[in-house]
């Protein structure tokens, strides 16, 4: 969401400030082993950007994005209610998420995408198939999502627009049993991919809610202060999973097609 201040709008003084809906809270502060990056608000000239760009209509589930290296990003699930584990990579194009999504060689992988806008022209039809190909899907990659999880900058929930579009990113990840987080610093948690290099991530679901909202007598998303240090309560609130490594995987027996195709014979 974007708050004006004062009567006057005053655009950004730079492209990076007006694409980055996930500020970090704290940006100079040292690294440490466990640090726990909530959605952060932050003034840019007269404008208030916030981290998770939209208001929920009802109470939404975290989900805890942990790297391998202790990094530890909270989050807002719009996908599958479950945990996952896998490497982290990121993708920077700004439309092509359903591509990606399908792209057989993001296989396991736990895919951060950096354009801070996601899921505003929804999903096309799963079921029109290309007229050459045949037996794939018109407008994917591949007839199943590949990767084992989603990280977004925001997401626009049930509000897309395209004349192809058949439902939201959300449903259609439901529909395939992936998890996905929104809220979260991705341009932050690529550069730290890209200098620290290839690393084991797992997004750790936060278990159902009771009613209210309220998970174990805590209220949801107001658990956890800013900047946690050491080893922090939030993990024993989730699904938690093994960390997996794709190399240890033959990622070649899961993929779709184990036999030679002619195409347009």
């Amino acid at each position: 969401m974007i708050g004006v201040r004062g009567g006057n709008l005053r655009l950004p003084s730079s492209p990076t400030s007006a694409a980055s809906v996930g500020l970090s809270n704290s940006e100079d502060e040292p690294a440490s082993p466990t640090r726990l990056r909530l959605p952060s608000t932050r003034a840019v000239g007269n404008q208030a950007w916030t981290a998770s760009a939209q208001t929920f209509q009802r109470e939404e589930q975290r989900v805890y994005l942990e790297i391998q290296d202790g990094e530890v990003y909270e989050g807002i699930s719009f996908g599958a209610q479950k945990s996952a584990a896998g490497e982290l990579v990121f993708q920077t194009g700004m439309v092509g998420y359903p591509e990606s999504l399908t792209d057989p060689s993001y296989r396991g992988q736990i895919l951060v995408i950096t354009f801070p806008l996601v899921g505003n022209y929804g999903v096309p039809s799963r079921t029109v198939m290309d007229e050459l190909l045949e037996d794939l899907p018109k407008y994917f990659e591949s007839s199943e999502i590949h990767i084992a999880g989603l990280v977004t900058a925001s997401y626009s929930g049930e509000d897309y627009s395209h004349y192809l579009a058949q439902s939201s990113l959300g449903s259609w990840l439901k529909e395939n049993g992936v998890p996905a987080m929104c809220g979260v610093d991705t341009r932050s948690l690529t550069k730290r991919i890209r200098e620290q290099g290839s690393m084991l991530g797992r997004m750790l679901h936060q278990k159902a809610l009771g009613s209210g909202g309220r998970l174990n007598g805590v209220t949801n998303g107001q658990a956890m202060p800013n900047g946690v240090q050491g080893d922090a309560d939030w993990r024993t609130e989730t699904d938690v999973v093994d960390w997996i490594d794709q190399n240890t995987i033959n990622l070649v027996s899961e993929g779709e097609n184990t036999h030679p195709t002619l195409v347009g014979a």
